[in-house]
């Protein structure tokens, strides 16, 4: 792990509330909760750094509150593949509790300046060993995100490039949204085209073609989706 920041208090019952929002959380009880974050501590992360290495002992699972955290793999040939994007409100390497080793499976960097929380993964195993009820309302919650990854890779290699990210922009759009809606790119359209397992300039020909369309328009950093009936006819092509 880098030299971070991982020294800083965190006020506990402040955070009682936010982790009985977190689906992975919302079996336990108040006292379980505060048991589980007796045992966490807060880290801040500069952007380029990574906070672990494929490999590297697992201690923590983790909470970001503020940034976004890209997982990635590096191929033989040195080429990085994006994993994941994980952005504030996000709970990752939470399944590493429960590996055999409890060693991380991917690399994690910080993309921009972050803020997280850092929970024991030891002390988390002692609440659930309390409660059988306890580990079963756990595992229903990750078999349901299991179910969504599994969805998620179903997309992504069985479906053509232009699929991929009319997908991937159609489950962006926040709940509520108007008709114009702007999608914030955080973060380089090359880590996007990883995400997404399209080359750069694949994803860049089907982001001109869109446009072309008045289907999406990008201004800087934003996409803006035009016409979200025409993007779903896409994904029945």
């Amino acid at each position: 792990m880098e030299n971070i920041n991982n020294n800083q208090s965190v006020n506990r019952l402040e955070l009682l509330s936010e982790f009985k929002s977190i689906p992975l959380f919302k079996a336990l009880d108040d006292e379980q909760l505060l048991k589980v974050l007796t045992r966490v501590h807060s880290i801040s992360l500069a952007s380029g750094r990574h906070l672990f290495h494929r490999g590297d002992h697992a201690e923590y699972f983790y909470m970001l509150r503020k940034g976004q955290i890209q997982l990635y793999l590096v191929s033989e040939n040195g080429q990085e593949k994006v994993i994941d994007i994980i952005d504030p409100g996000q709970i990752f390497a939470e399944a590493v509790t429960f590996f055999e080793g409890q060693t991380y499976p991917v690399n994690a960097i910080a993309i921009q300046d972050s803020r997280l929380l850092a929970i024991n993964m030891a002390g988390f195993r002692d609440i659930l060993r309390e409660s059988v009820d306890t580990c079963f309302s756990l595992l229903a919650t990750m078999c349901k995100r299991l179910h969504i990854q599994l969805m998620e890779i179903d997309n992504l290699t069985l479906h053509n490039a232009t699929y991929r990210l009319a997908w991937h922009l159609l489950n962006s759009i926040p709940e509520h949204s108007p008709v114009a809606t702007h999608i914030a790119l955080d973060y380089p359209k090359s880590v996007l085209a990883s995400r997404l397992a399209i080359k750069p300039e694949t994803l860049s020909r089907i982001l001109a073609r869109l446009r072309k369309d008045n289907i999406i328009d990008v201004k800087g950093h934003e996409i803006v989706l035009l016409d979200t009936d025409a993007l779903r006819k896409l994904l029945n092509e």
